[in-house]
């Protein structure tokens, strides 16, 4: 039997069009996801549960079969449901590079919160294949008789899990009941909390579960080091990295087009040769500038991950994130560019005090440990270039390559001393770079990670929680270990645990998008938490403690999680919802467009 070290795409029974196409974008060997998912739709036999984390292909697994079983129709054929605008985006712009080289293209159109209407409207009055939106934008369409999806042939949801998280569970089921019956469901997510497994049994009927565990998915032939900066020191610490290594060929990964041609100008200032590359470069500048960086005739090439997608260069040295990805899927795929074929690579990430929590995600979903690393000094820079000019120099006088030079320099010996001369040389040719003044201060960025953190969280006793069901419950849906959740506290109203600094981290994201009113499901506790006597609550009531370590309270109450966790949850993540919930928030009034439309969306969410 093949195994998944071994199989081709060519063995997932793929069209020759659809081959070269993946090779272009450098797709070598399908993930574990797409290598089981693949031939199961391409047979059409059941829906499909695919669980597998972020950065293992997922998109890739449904969206080649899509765009290899679908024909161009006058009507949408395909809607993709995702938690945000930022993967509504993502989705639509990585299944139309997939079909770079097939003959019939099929027509892809993203619609979320946040975009002008009539840009979505004029799109969707055209022909359009594949529809991939956020679930309320989508139901504003529906309202508007704008998409109709009485024709589909496969309904996607990404990233159930995190929608389901954001409250939209009651939308999803909204658009699902204005569906054929005879459409094909799949749905990705990276856990299964009891109401993933409600949805599927209630509309998906037969399905198959596709379960991928998750391994270590960036390459070991790759270090992996995060530098923690402020945003306005991180051009000069780029530079830093830059001069303090020997040899180099990079890519330098920016977040947004305006970063991209920043960093590319500031670095050719600087006497770096560098190109950028983003989505506003014309096909042709496109390919000048790939080949001049294939043939090292400029060895730094910075570009957005759009931009970046299909290129194909081997022995790229270092892959520097200056600005972190939206992602763990976008980071996986920007390390992947360097330890490649049996050869190391060293990737390097920019990581704000504001950002830290996405650099312990990232470790955490990549089961990667990213070392923390220390910028460069101005004496380790100085000594760098010291040693650096020592050798071009040497280079120069073992191959004889000054000879034409011999008149000028004979005329300076003759009236300047030696130590002058050279001096004199060395300021026209380095101006100030070999002075410590030139160097503009990094101020030192320090982020405590050590030690534990106590969490507040708005659930209690009221709620039908338990120490042992609380434990439970944050362990499905953050995936932290029951072992290093500490000194749970269930009171009335709400509760108290102790975890470690980066789990902590880990809870406040996952919980952050679940909201009443703006309030976070979880917090970190005031340092005044409430005195609790022995035995007693702060409300009087008995104490439910409960230690992973030390097992204080034996009464592991599982019929909870059966009957309330979700219910619990849901009702607390009411209230205010958008597309992207925690990122940006659509005008209310756009919801169900003005006057009634909107006093009509608002009621009925109330």
């Amino acid at each position: 039997m093949t195994t998944h070290e071994n199989i081709t795409f060519a063995e997932l029974g793929l069209s020759l069009q659809m081959l070269a196409s993946l090779e272009k974008k450098g797709f070598e060997k399908p993930s574990a996801i797409q290598e089981q998912v693949i031939p199961l739709l391409l047979n059409w036999d059941k829906n499909v549960i695919g669980q597998a984390a972020t950065g293992t292909g997922k998109t890739a697994a449904f969206g080649i079969p899509l765009l290899e079983t679908l024909l161009h129709e006058s009507h949408p054929q395909a809607l993709i449901m995702v938690p945000t605008r930022e993967l509504a985006i993502q989705v639509a712009e990585e299944i139309n590079s997939l079909q770079a080289d097939l003959k019939n293209k099929l027509s892809i159109v993203s619609i979320y919160g946040g975009q002008s209407y009539d840009i979505q409207l004029r799109a969707l009055k055209k022909w359009v294949d594949i529809v991939v939106g956020t679930p309320w934008r989508i139901i504003d369409h529906l309202h508007r008789k704008t998409l109709k999806l009485q024709e589909i042939s496969y309904m996607i949801l990404d990233e159930a899990d995190e929608m389901l998280n954001m409250g939209f569970v009651d939308d999803i089921e909204e658009i699902f009941k204005q569906t054929n019956e005879d459409k094909k469901v799949l749905l990705f997510s990276a856990t299964m909390p009891k109401v993933i497994l409600n949805v599927a049994k209630k509309y998906m009927g037969d399905y198959q579960l596709v379960s991928v565990q998750t391994t270590q998915m960036t390459t070991t032939q790759t270090t992996q080091i995060y530098f923690e900066v402020r945003e306005s020191d991180k051009f000069e610490a780029l530079c830093r990295i830059i001069d303090i290594e020997s040899d180099f060929y990079w890519i330098v990964f920016c977040k947004t087009k305006l970063d991209c041609d920043f960093v590319t100008t500031k670095l050719n200032e600087r006497g770096y040769q560098a190109q950028g590359l983003h989505g506003d470069v014309q096909q042709k500048q496109r390919e000048r500038i790939l080949k001049s960086f294939k043939d090292r005739k400029v060895k730094i090439l910075v570009a957005t991950d759009v931009a970046a997608r299909g290129i194909d260069v081997n022995d790229i040295s270092h892959v520097i994130n200056y600005s972190l990805p939206q992602d763990t899927e976008s980071y996986v795929h920007r390390v992947g560019r360097t330890g490649r074929a049996g050869k190391t690579g060293k990737a390097i990430t920019f990581v704000t005090p504001q950002e830290y929590r996405k650099i312990v995600l990232i470790q955490k979903v990549t089961k990667t440990d990213i070392q923390k690393g220390s910028i460069p000094s101005t004496d380790e820079i100085m000594q760098a270039r010291r040693l650096k000019l020592k050798a071009d120099i040497d280079s120069v006088l073992a191959g004889q390559k000054y000879q034409q030079y011999s008149e000028v320099a004979n005329y300076l010996l003759e009236n300047f001393t030696p130590e002058a001369v050279v001096a004199a040389l060395l300021k026209l040719n380095y101006q100030d770079g070999l002075t410590p003044d030139s160097f503009k201060q990094i101020n030192e960025v320090s982020i405590d990670t050590t030690g534990t953190s106590r969490l507040f969280i708005a659930l209690g006793r009221k709620g039908g929680y338990t120490p042992r069901s609380l434990v439970d419950f944050i362990q499905t849906e953050a995936g932290v270990s029951p072992r290093d959740i500490d000194d749970v506290r269930v009171m009335e109203d709400f509760s108290f645990v102790t975890v470690p600094f980066a789990d902590a981290e880990v809870i406040l994201h996952v919980f952050a998008k679940q909201n009443k009113g703006g309030r976070s499901l979880v917090s970190k506790a005031k340092d005044k938490t409430p005195q609790l006597r022995a035995g007693r609550d702060s409300d009087g009531g008995s104490r439910g403690g409960y230690s992973s370590r030390g097992g204080r309270d034996g009464r592991w109450d599982r019929s909870f999680w059966a009957s309330r966790a979700w219910g619990s949850q849901r009702s607390f993540s009411g209230g205010n919802r958008s597309d992207d919930r925690g990122f940006r928030r659509e005008d209310k009034a756009s919801s169900y467009g003005r006057g009634e439309n909107a006093k009509r969306g608002q009621g009925r969410r109330r």
